[in-house]
This record gives C-alpha cells, sequence and structure tokens, in this order.
C-alpha cells in the first residue's frame, strides 16, 4: 500500500475529516495519488443528510466494482455519515467494499488499513467514542495553504425532527479553548490567513477546561491570534446566537462581517413540527439587531421546502420571510425523509408530493435569485478587499472572496492564491461578481 485517495462527499465538517485522515495516512509513509482509479486505497467520506447524498455514494461504489475484479488488492474504505447509520450494512450492498469506519473512529483507519491488508477480512468499526471530547489530531493534510478549517465541537444536542446528524455524528463534544487556540497558532506560523471554525451547532461551543471560554470568547481570541487576518464560523443554531456574539463581530475586525444562521422555514407551524426551539419572531429579533450594527453584516440561511403537512400557506409564509430579510445568499432543499428521524413518520401520513416539493423550490430559487441580482447590483462601483483563492472556472481569469463571502471574478496576472488585493466592482451576476484591481 503506497497511495491512497480520498473522495468527500457533504458539509466542510466531512471536507476537514478528509484533511485529517489524509495527514494520518501520509504520516505513514502514504502518497496522495492523482485519481481514486489508480491508488492502492480509495476512500468516500459520505454524507447522508439528504437521500439522494447517500443514493450517490452507492452508485459511485459501484464504479469500482471492476476496478475490485481486476486488482484484488485494492482497497475500498466508507467513512462518514452513511457509513455510522448503515455499518454493516454498507457491506451487505456493496460486498466488495473492505472497511466501513463510523464518524467518530475515523483516526483509526491507518490501523484498520493495516489490518485488513494483514488478515484480507472486511472491517465495521462504527461504535462511538466514551470519550467525552473530540479525538486530537494534529496532522491534517489541508487542500488549502492559506485557509484553514478548524474543528471546535462535534455532535449536537437539538434532534431536530427532520435532521440525522444526531445519529450519525452523537452528542455535542467540545474542544478545550487552549487546544484550539494552539492550533490556530500554529496554523499562522505556517503561513494561513483565515480560518474557519467549524462546528454542527457552532455557537452553542462551550470550552470544557477550566477557562471556561464561551463561544464569543472563542472568538475573539482566535481573531486575536497574530497573523490571522480573517475569522470566519459555520453553522450557528438561532437559539444559542447571543448578545455577546454580536458584540464580538461588531468589534473585531478580523471576524468576517458574514453571518449563516438557518431557518428551515418561514412559518411558525412548520418550525414546531420541526423543533426547530424558536418561533418566527424570536428569529427576526437576531437578523434585525444584526442589521442593525454599525457594521454591514452578509447574512445567508437554509431553507427546506415541503416539509410534512407543509401548506400553500406555510410556504406563502416562508417566501414572505425571504422577502423581508433579503439574504445575500440561501441554501435551499427538497425536504428528503431520513432514518430514525421523527418526521419520517410525519411524511408516510403528511408527505408533500415531489411535483409541490419541486414547484416551491423552484419559486423560492427564483426569488432569491433577484434578490441576488438587486444586492449585487447595489456594490457596483464600491471597493473591496479580496483574498484571491486560484483560477477562475474559464481558465483565464482568477476569483478571490471579500470578507462578506461574495465571490469576485477579476482580470489579473502575477498573483497567487493567497494573497489580498483591492478592487473595485465593476459587474455583477446572480451568483458573482466582477472587478478590477486597484
Amino acid at each position: 500500500m503506497k497511495t491512497f485517495y480520498i473522495e468527500t462527499h457533504g458539509c466542510q465538517m466531512n471536507v476537514h475529516d478528509s484533511e485529517k485522515v489524509a495527514g494520518l495516512l501520509a504520516r505513514r509513509g502514504l502518497q496522495r495519488a492523482d485519481s481514486a482509479e489508480s491508488a492502492d486505497i480509495f476512500l468516500i467520506n459520505t454524507c447522508s443528510i439528504r437521500e439522494k447524498a447517500e443514493q450517490k455514494v452507492y452508485s459511485r461504489l459501484g464504479e469500482f466494482r471492476p476496478i475490485k475484479r481486476l486488482r484484488p488488492g485494492f482497497v475500498i474504505g466508507v467513512m462518514g455519515c452513511v457509513s455510522q447509520q448503515e455499518g454493516s450494512d454498507v457491506i451487505r450492498r456493496a460486498p466488495f467494499v473492505d472497511i466501513v469506519v463510523g464518524t467518530h473512529r475515523y483516526h483509526e483507519i491507518p490501523q484498520i488499513l493495516e489490518q485488513v491488508v494483514a488478515d484480507r477480512v472486511p472491517v465495521v468499526r462504527t461504535e462511538p467514542m466514551d470519550d467525552p471530547q473530540p479525538v486530537e489530531i494534529d496532522a491534517a493534510l489541508r487542500e488549502s495553504a492559506f485557509r484553514a478549517n478548524v474543528t471546535i465541537m462535534e455532535g449536537c444536542n437539538k434532534f431536530c425532527t427532520f435532521c440525522v446528524v444526531p445519529y450519525t455524528r452523537g452528542p455535542e463534544r467540545y474542544r478545550p479553548s487552549r487546544n484550539v487556540l494552539e492550533e490556530v497558532r500554529r496554523l499562522a506560523e505556517t503561513g494561513f490567513v483565515e480560518i474557519l471554525l467549524l462546528g454542527q451547532n457552532i455557537n452553542s461551543y462551550k470550552d470544557p477546561s477550566a477557562r471556561g471560554l464561551n463561544f464569543a470568547s472563542l472568538l475573539r481570541a482566535v481573531a486575536e491570534v497574530p497573523g490571522i487576518r480573517r475569522v470566519r464560523f459555520t453553522t450557528n443554531h438561532p437559539t444559542d446566537f447571543t448578545r455577546d456574539i454580536m458584540d464580538a463581530l461588531e468589534e473585531t475586525p478580523t471576524l468576517c462581517n458574514w453571518v449563516h444562521l438557518p431557518v428551515q422555514s418561514g412559518s411558525d407551524r412548520v418550525l414546531r413540527r420541526m423543533k426547530r426551539l424558536y418561533c418566527l419572531d424570536r428569529y427576526l429579533d437576531i437578523i434585525n439587531s444584526l442589521k442593525a450594527l454599525t457594521r454591514q453584516m452578509a447574512l445567508s440561511t437554509d431553507v427546506i421546502v415541503g416539509f410534512p403537512g407543509e401548506t400553500d400557506q406555510d410556504f406563502a409564509e416562508t417566501l414572505a420571510l425571504i422577502d423581508q430579510v433579503q439574504y445575500d445568499s440561501i441554501f435551499s432543499f427538497k425536504y428528503s425523509p431520513r432514518p430514525n428521524t421523527p418526521a419520517l413518520k410525519l411524511d408516510s401520513r403528511e408527505g408533500v408530493s415531489e411535483a409541490v416539493k419541486d414547484s416551491r423550490l423552484a419559486a423560492l430559487q427564483s426569488m432569491q435569485q433577484r434578490i441576488q441580482m438587486d444586492r449585487h447590483s447595489r456594490l457596483v462601483g464600491s471597493e473591496q478587499e479580496i483574498l484571491v483563492e486560484g483560477k477562475a472556472r474559464d481558465g483565464r481569469k482568477s476569483f478571490g472572496r471579500t470578507m462578506s463571502n461574495k465571490i469576485v471574478n477579476f482580470e489579473s496576472e502575477n498573483l497567487s492564491a493567497g494573497q489580498f488585493i483591492k478592487v473595485r466592482i465593476t459587474g455583477y451576476g446572480a451568483n458573482s461578481l466582477r472587478g478590477v484591481p486597484i
């Protein structure tokens, strides 16, 4: 076993988990392959937040059955949320798979690989960890040389009726603040300039160490690390979005002026059925407080359409919310039934048809596209500092991201990823801006 390839599906947390596993394998002397097909070890890091994401995993695995026949020593492993959810059923559905590792055990993958190679017997490890804190891994092989993902907590205690995360990721577990800050300091010393703090419900963070920092205090501490110029964090839950977090955003220039605050629905009736733990008035209080800050905040959210029992009136209230808030961007999805969740029973009795879901999603996205065009038009002529990320899709222009998480495409030579430049915004589309360097 000399080379490996990890393919990642799903959220930013999965991306970072893959970085950690890649680091552990590299520490054992393995090298990253150029493709899954050419590797000795292929690992697929899975997502089960929606049904189609799960189906995509099995479809992708099926593509490797012929390779396994030709190369019996080719090792195929499945990690992440689908593994945690289905365990040995993964091997039942895809018997050519060698390794199934859940969300609590990915740090054991190097040892499991050695066991599989030696014994030629599939291994399934999905048992939860007894340790109340996340496993510390300092070997991440990061995809970026300037932006680093840093986990501060794992798991979720909210149990929204539609969500599988508490079942696949387990209860909330928090890293000690000293470990988080030490990791950020090391990253800054090696040239990283932007930090993305990660957690399933990141603003519910509770420092397990004697220092006892709350989330707002940890935000300030990370932002003050010398060399770090930008700090982002995701994702938040409205019930834990407190005034001291807003104060930190207002008073700490290194914290990006972007907040992702999932609402899921604009109907109080649906929010209760989702067990979101807040009403619309409470959510709008937070939004209005963020808009009242001196720093102009960019706001994004998540919305689910077609939750079981959602009526035309419920959906109309969601559209009204989107129109009222005027989000900078939204992530919108059709409701997808998930195993073990309470909404699964609701769906069997009050499921919304796929045709209605499609229609509602199209209407929501059409409205949001108009909002984004309008909001982007107002930025024409403004000057923005962007962090260069690389070449744009056309291969000619470059692109970067503003402090408020907006993508800007621009023409410039001799710029490399990780540089900061000032641009003047000259044009826009629904999903990005155009600019020229100043």
